[in-house]
């Protein structure tokens, strides 16, 4: 794969020159210390990826990849986590966040190689033959209480029982927390830290180690759950 490298700062424009030339399958074409710069070089050659920082001067990293009609592949890098939802809107491959190793730089360059050949296609065709839940029981004392998952806007623990919170209602359930992400759907509800899960739809906005949902609502986003929390949010 031909890609270029979008950023400002030399001491991580040598990281990512070392890193794409370890993994021996891509070809870097240039590197840019500004977005316009990028821009004009992409409108006489096309490449296959971009990795880019958000933080440049002139032209932010986010603002640039509006610019693009039909962008590249893009593969962000940064040291800030706060940009990560808008940069899902914008359809990113993945999130670096600074630092990051060589291992995690090659897992996101599979998922540049997964979207290239079409190997994500079989996941989402299964999704969208198969018929999803769209209610839930909850058993709550000697009751069981349907509700529509939809409206779940996320799940804390509180040692021996949990609440399920909606929008304008709380349920309470003795089920343990590892066992709702077992029953509710994947694809939408992930564990942020150890004491909550979250309906990720209901998410407005990421700021550092919180995520802020929809009603004001604020949850701690736990360091040993923000990676795989950033890309199943950036998938």
């Amino acid at each position: 794969m031909t890609c270029i490298i979008v950023e400002d700062q030399p001491p991580a424009q040598r990281i990512l020159k070392k890193y794409i030339e370890d993994t021996g399958t891509l070809i870097l074409k240039g590197t840019f210390s500004n977005a316009l710069l990028a821009m004009e070089f992409l409108k006489s050659e096309p490449i296959d990826l971009v990795f880019l920082d958000i933080h440049l001067p002139k032209l932010s990293g986010l603002d640039f990849l509006k610019t693009l009609s039909n962008p590249p592949h893009v593969i962000l890098t940064t040291a800030f986590s706060e940009y990560a939802l808008e940069s899902y809107e914008l359809n990113v491959v993945d999130y670096l966040l600074k630092p990051f190793s060589f291992q995690r730089f090659l897992k996101a360059i599979t998922k540049v190689s997964e979207r290239k050949t079409g190997a994500t296609q079989k996941e989402d065709s299964f999704d969208e033959l198969s018929s999803p839940k769209k209610e839930i029981y909850i058993k709550s004392g000697y009751e069981h209480v349907k509700i529509n998952i939809d409206d779940i806007h996320y799940i804390t623990s509180d040692s021996d029982y949990t609440e399920i919170i909606s929008a304008n209602k709380k349920y309470v359930s003795s089920d343990p927390l590892h066992l709702w992400l077992e029953k509710l759907p994947g694809n939408t509800f992930c564990r942020i830290h150890r004491s909550y899960i979250i309906n990720t739809d209901k998410i407005e906005k990421i700021v550092g180690n919180q995520i802020c949902l929809k009603g004001g609502v604020k949850l701690p986003l736990g360091r040993a759950y923000k990676e795989d929390f950033m890309q199943k949010v950036l998938k």
